[in-house]
C-alpha cells in the first residue's frame, strides 16, 4: 500500500571499481519508528546511508519515499526530499552559536537580493523553541558550540536534523564517542524525537543500544541484508550471530 513505509529500498546495488559494496539490498523503514541497521565493518552500512542521503548514486535498484520513487543527484536533493543525516563528525561549526548551527546554510532572510538581511531574532527564537520542545540540555542557543559537551553537541546536531527533516533522520553511530551518562541523554532525546512523529534510521555497532531504542532491526553482511526482525522478537545474542555469520535465523 502506498505510504505504508516511510522509506523502502528495493534491490539496491553499488560498486566502486571491482568492489561490490551493495549487492541487492532491500529493506523498509516504518513511519514513526526507530529502525536500526547492524553489521560488521565492510557490511555496506555506510554505503547504504550515503545512497539514502544523496552522497552516492546507486548503480541499480530503487529508493521510495512514501511509495514514490526518488532519485538523488546530491545531498541537497535528499535534503529537499526531507532526509537529514547526522554523521559521526556532526558537521558543526565550533565558532558559531547553537542557533547559527541549526540554521547554517538555511538562514532566514528578508528583503530583495542582493540586499537581503538575516532575520537573526526569528532564527534565535525558532531555535530556542525547538530546543525547548525536545528538552535538549544546552545552556543557551546563544552559546558557541565549542563550549558544549560531547553529548550537547550531538543533541544540537540531532535537533538541527529534526528541524529540517520531513521524511527521515539518519543517525550514524549517534553515541559512539560518548560516555554512559551522555549516551543515556542522547538516547532519551532520540525517543522524544520519535514520540513527536519523526522517523529515525540508526546505524550502530552497539547491540544493547539497538535493543533499547529500535522497533525494527536489519542485519547486513557482505553488502547484503541477511535478515530483518521486529526487535522484540530477537535477542542481542542472535543479532551478533547473524552479523558474524555464526548462525542464520529466519
Amino acid at each position: 500500500m502506498p505510504g505504508s513505509h516511510a522509506v523502502e529500498v528495493v534491490d539496491l546495488y553499488k560498486s566502486f571499481g571491482n568492489v561490490e559494496a551493495l549487492r541487492g539490498v532491500s529493506l523498509t523503514v516504518r513511519p514513526g519508528e526507530v529502525t536500526a541497521i547492524v553489521g560488521d565493518n565492510g557490511a555496506g552500512k555506510s554505503t547504504l546511508i550515503k545512497c539514502l542521503s544523496g552522497y552516492h548514486a546507486a548503480d541499480g535498484g530503487r529508493i521510495l519515499l512514501d511509495g514514490q520513487e526518488v532519485r538523488f543527484g546530491s545531498p541537497l536533493d535528499a535534503r529537499r526530499q526531507g532526509i537529514e543525516t547526522v554523521y559521526q563528525d556532526l558537521a558543526l561549526a565550533d565558532e558559531l552559536t547553537v542557533w547559527q548551527n541549526i540554521f547554517l546554510n538555511r538562514e532566514l532572510t528578508v528583503g530583495p537580493r542582493p540586499l537581503r538581511l538575516m532575520r537573526r531574532r526569528a532564527m534565535r527564537t525558532s531555535a530556542a523553541q525547538l530546543v525547548d520542545s525536545l528538552a535538549v540540555s544546552v545552556p543557551s542557543v546563544g552559546k558557541t558550540v565549542r563550549r558544549l559537551s560531547g553529548g550537547q553537541r550531538q543533541a544540537v546536531a540531532i535537533a538541527r536534523a529534526v528541524m529540517w527533516s520531513s521524511q527521515l533522520v539518519i543517525m550514524d553511530e549517534p553515541t559512539a564517542a560518548l560516555g554512559l551518562r551522555e549516551t543515556a541523554q542522547v538516547e532519551d532525546l532520540i525517543r522524544r524525537v520519535v514520540d513527536q512523529g519523526t522517523t529515525v534510521l540508526v546505524i550502530s555497532h552497539n547491540f544493547e543500544q539497538v535493543m533499547r531504542l529500535s522497533q525494527q532491526v536489519w542485519v547486513m553482511r557482505g553488502g547484503r541484508v541477511v535478515s530483518g526482525h521486529r526487535t522484540a522478537d530477537v535477542s542481542g545474542v542472535e543479532l551478533v550471530a547473524e552479523v558474524t555469520g555464526a548462525r542464520e535465523f529466519s
